[in-house]
């Protein structure tokens, strides 16, 4: 029986999309990446349009789209608070109707489905670290709710499919992620706090700087959520994928000021409603099940993202909202 498999990536052309495209076409499986780039590019895949086993689709997930694969990764969905607070109402779509639609192709397909959650579940967690069963404090009303909400919702949906109709699902929830390849207008703290030290301007710290994140190399992510799909052990998750290292905001812009050799000044504003004060991910489950965890340390990653931003032309970039 033949082992290559036709595999359905939305949000393929993403910064993490990307990468796993990449990755499942290196072993050799026939890819079709789908995306709307409405905050990825082209050209994050086009080292790619010339392989025999890559398709790539411009397609938004809210509409229905009829093909024929075996497994998809759905990673579909703006991701930085910026991006979908500019249209919170088509996030939640994003994250709803783009489940139901994927999940409907996996169920007439019969094809194996991951869904890229997010701890943004966990809201501003009462709990720290994070592990899988805590259920979050989440601020149903607030501008941050079309994402949290959306992908709880989505997770939802996952579970139902799995019992009603045994649609074999896996959830992942995603903390910090960065690495080369990240858009510079995606809205992440750690791609705007390199776009200002290469340019020497301010470094925009919201809040005190005393907030704290994880954050995990692309490398180490693509390697988790591969490892999820390919579990043959009946384990849907959800599972904390994320590196498990606890930094403050302000330790990341000092390290990347150093880092660069910049002389950026770190300047301060006011904290956005619900942001988070603590993200650390438990990742006990991913250790046990999946034989996982990081192996790039902070630096090492952010030496790497700050050589591979120094090498591309920020004007080829376009912001996709105009909060950047």
């Amino acid at each position: 029986m033949s082992q290559i498999k036709r595999i359905l990536v939305t949000g393929g052309a993403g910064f993490l999309g990307s990468h796993l495209c990449e990755r499942l076409c290196d072993q050799g499986h026939d890819i079709i990446c789908l995306d709307n780039f409405f905050t990825s590019q082209k050209a994050n895949v086009d080292h790619l349009l010339d392989r025999h086993n890559f398709e790539l689709i411009r397609h938004d997930i809210t509409l229905p789209i009829w093909l024929e694969v075996d497994e998809i990764y759905n990673l579909a969905c703006p991701a930085a608070p910026g991006h979908y607070q500019y249209n919170p109402i088509k996030t939640m779509k994003t994250s709803v109707m783009g489940a139901i639609n994927m999940l409907g192709m996996a169920k007439r397909c019969r094809a194996k489905i991951l869904q890229a959650s997010t701890s943004e579940i966990y809201g501003d967690p009462e709990v720290h670290p994070q592990p899988e069963s805590y259920k979050g404090s989440v601020n149903t009303l607030g501008p941050r709710a079309c994402y949290d909400e959306g992908k709880r919702a989505a997770e939802t949906l996952f579970a139902d499919y799995h019992r009603l109709h045994g649609v074999d699902v896996r959830i992942v929830r995603i903390f910090n992620t960065y690495g080369p390849r990240m858009h510079p207008y995606d809205g992440r703290v750690v791609s705007n706090f390199i776009r200002q030290a290469l340019a020497n301007q301010p470094i925009t710290i919201y809040g005190e700087g005393d907030q704290t994140r994880s954050f995990c190399y692309r490398d180490d992510l693509v390697e988790a959520i591969i490892r999820m799909m390919n579990n043959e052990e009946g384990f849907i998750g959800p599972v904390n994928i994320g590196n498990p290292g606890e930094f403050t905001i302000k330790q990341l812009a000092e390290l990347v000021i150093e880092l660069s050799g910049s002389s950026s000044q770190i300047q301060y504003g006011p904290a956005p409603q619900d942001d988070p004060q603590r993200r650390q991910p438990d990742i006990t489950i991913a250790r046990e099940r999946l034989g996982w965890e990081p192996t790039v340390e902070l630096r090492e990653g952010l030496k790497q993202t700050i050589d591979w931003f120094k090498t591309i032309d920020m004007s080829h970039y376009r912001a996709p909202t105009p909060n950047y």
